[in-house]
């Protein structure tokens, strides 16, 4: 399947000051995969080294050698590693801390080498003292597929272009078309390996099976990688997502978590979630008007997960209620609308807030800056009553 994120990778490629690249993105959204495909197309060969797999890895950054580090890398893969022509792609690069700290040396003095690393709990890593090589890399993140990639997967390129030429006649005309492939969107996700069974197959129920296995590999990292102390409020707060989007009013409230909790007992929990990718943070702005930076009220926001098609496995929505009936657009409060209008603004990259007044029912669901501001009122549905 065709990812937006290969186009940055060439970008990447072909920069005058390119530096060692950093791709960042929860679990399972497709890193290793989209890394592998961008070596063995644009490159005459690529080593790659998983190190969660790879023991030696762990004992080799004992100094930041660059030319001995190639020579290991070349040894560890059986591939011949030549400058400009070789990707080196370090996988899982957050159980060796000191590989990061490594890419400083290699922007400073190794730089005709073109190297990669990817890592499903990179952010954990650096939020928890690693050495970060601040201005010695560039950085992309992945994200789930998004609803253009997820119709270029189904093959209908046409209906693509008719999105991206911005072609209102054709889209109106069409509508339906778009807003049957919406509903599968919005059951499948963006998840590769749910797409790419839902190609295949077209099985429904293996795609929600694919779903509940990635979600229980989720539990599994937290226990894992979450430390003991704020594990149960970790648990608390990811099962808690679903049913504070179904709210009319979609601030995190953490009374919903349990009765009495406050901010200080589950921020830490909160951020952990964020640094794996599994959560989005879109905090509140007081004011609408630019820079949105300057009126962010940082203790309120709402939170949504990485993923529309994870948010129904999650609430245990039937493919009925998304597929056949229109349950997923008038029910739940707009909460997979909501959704799936936030992933879209992620996917390509954008800082998103929302507004609401002190005292008032009045909000704007979602608020994106750019040149302007815009904010963007979300419908589940037509004819609701203007806010």
């Amino acid at each position: 399947m065709e990812r937006l994120a290969y186009r940055k990778l060439i970008e990447w490629k072909n920069k005058a000051d390119r530096k060692p690249l950093i791709v960042g993105g929860a679990r399972q959204v497709g890193k290793t995969w989209l890394l592998n495909e961008f070596g063995n197309n644009e490159y005459e060969s690529m080593a790659y080294i998983n190190c969660d797999k790879t023991a030696d890895m762990k004992n080799l950054f004992s100094d930041y050698d660059t030319e001995r580090l190639i020579r290991a890398f070349s040894s560890l893969t059986g591939v011949n590693i030549k400058p400009e022509t070789t990707l080196i792609v370090l996988d899982e690069i957050q159980v060796v801390p000191a590989a990061i700290t490594a890419l400083k040396y290699f922007c400073e003095n190794a730089s005709e080498y073109h190297i990669a690393v990817a890592g499903s709990l990179l952010g954990i890593g650096l939020h928890e003292g690693t050495g970060f090589p601040v201005g010695k890399v560039d950085e992309i993140s992945i994200y789930p597929l998004s609803f253009k990639e997820f119709v270029k997967a189904l093959d209908k390129d046409m209906l693509v272009r008719s999105m991206e030429g911005h072609r209102w006649s054709e889209l109106s005309t069409l509508s339906s078309t778009y807003i049957d492939l919406l509903r599968q969107y919005y059951y499948v996700g963006g998840m590769p390996e749910a797409v790419k069974s839902y190609i295949e197959e077209g099985d429904l129920n293996k795609v929600r099976s694919i779903q509940n296995q990635i979600l229980a590999d989720y539990r599994k990292d937290f226990s894992k990688h979450v430390p003991d102390k704020i594990l149960p409020k970790v648990n608390m707060v990811w099962d808690s997502v679903p049913a504070q989007l179904a709210k009319e009013n979609k601030k995190f409230v953490y009374g919903a978590i349990k009765k009495g909790a406050r901010a200080k007992e589950f921020e830490n929990a909160i951020q952990w979630l964020i640094d794996a990718g599994l959560l989005y943070k879109v905090l509140r702005v007081k004011k609408v008007e630019k820079p949105l930076k300057f009126y962010e009220d940082i203790d309120t926001f709402k939170l949504f997960i990485l993923d529309v098609g994870l948010l129904g496995a999650m609430s245990d929505v039937s493919s009925r209620d998304v597929l056949v009936n229109n349950n997923a657009f008038v029910e739940y409060k707009g909460a997979f609308t909501e959704q799936y209008v936030l992933q879209e603004i992620k996917a390509i990259g954008e800082k998103v807030y929302y507004y609401s007044r002190d005292n008032s029912t009045l909000e704007i669901d979602l608020i994106v800056q750019k040149d302007y501001v815009y904010p963007l009122e979300v419908k589940a549905e037509e004819n609701l009553k203007s806010k």
